[in-house]
């Protein structure tokens, strides 16, 4: 009895369960939105858009790149980081 409880234990261990959820992986192609060029989607699942060049500070502006660029960005990781990092935050 004491043997058939252990297999029956380690069973339930090696099978994976059909009630745990898969987390979506964001950075696949399959789960990427068509936005336009000017677009991209973020960690988050958001659609922001990418550093732009403007005289003035655009609405929704979150940071100042190096390069002069305006960025979007919701996360402070990666923000910038083809503009030469952030100059200053918003």
């Amino acid at each position: 009895m004491k043997k058939a409880l252990i297999l029956a234990c380690i069973a339930l261990v090696a099978v994976p369960s059909a009630s745990v959820a898969k987390t979506p992986n964001h950075h696949s192609s399959a789960s990427r939105i068509s936005h336009g060029s000017d677009y991209y989607t973020n960690v988050n699942g958001h659609s922001v858009h990418r550093p732009m060049r403007s005289q003035s500070q655009p609405r929704g502006a979150t940071a100042r790149c190096r390069d002069g660029t305006w960025s979007f960005s919701e996360n402070h990781r990666g923000t910038c980081s083809r503009h030469g990092g952030v100059a200053s935050w918003l």
